[in-house]
């Protein structure tokens, strides 16, 4: 569930309104059209920065259920941006720029984002990427929850610096935290 007690599953496909997104674009003609057609599919945007540091700003206050990134914008690049951004609370993010070469792409993805668009786009790239972004980021809380749910005990060997190992067991516990104990000689 998300803060105000909302999954974002049920906003993706409408059950409880528009999914929020935010937009940083620092390009004016671009950022309007991009919200014209999030806007035209249905979704609500919440806020429109001009730069990465007005996008964190934003993203902090308004706690909305997607962004879409521009990589270079002032101030604060789009990459830094993400990064801040999902540190704080993830969620899907797409990124948007005219740069497509490997690097700019794996410093993207390495800072949170679901997926990359490279400029010009269309309607039927952004609304597509947009929504499998979501709806991956909602597979991935899902599954990252069930993992947390668990209850069962994970045995680890961990190097010592004499040469041998360390037998660890981790346990969650019902507060949420972690208890590392030796693991038994039988389960070995």
């Amino acid at each position: 569930m998300e803060p105000d007690g909302v999954p974002i599953g049920e906003r993706l496909f409408g059950a409880a309104g528009a999914p929020r997104v935010l937009i940083a674009e620092d390009e004016p003609i671009v950022r309007l059209d991009l919200a014209a057609i999030l806007r035209a599919n249905g979704f609500d945007v919440c806020a429109e920065a001009r730069d990465g540091e007005e996008s964190v700003e934003l993203a902090r206050e308004l706690r909305p259920d997607a962004a879409v990134l521009d990589i270079r914008m002032p101030v604060l690049d789009g990459v830094e941006a993400a990064r801040r951004i999902y540190a704080e609370r993830p969620l899907p993010i797409v990124m948007l720029t005219a740069y497509s070469e490997r690097q700019t792409v794996e410093r993207a993805i390495a800072a949170g984002a679901f997926t990359y668009l490279v400029k010009p786009f269309t309607e039927t790239d952004v609304i597509p990427a947009l929504r499998a972004a979501m709806a991956r980021h909602g597979d991935l809380l899902h599954a990252r929850r069930r993992v947390g749910a668990g209850s069962a005990a994970v045995e680890v060997e961990v190097p010592s610096r004499g040469g041998g190992t360390w037998p660890l067991r981790l346990v969650r516990t019902t507060d949420g935290t972690t208890r590392v104990t030796l693991a038994p000689e039988e389960g070995r």
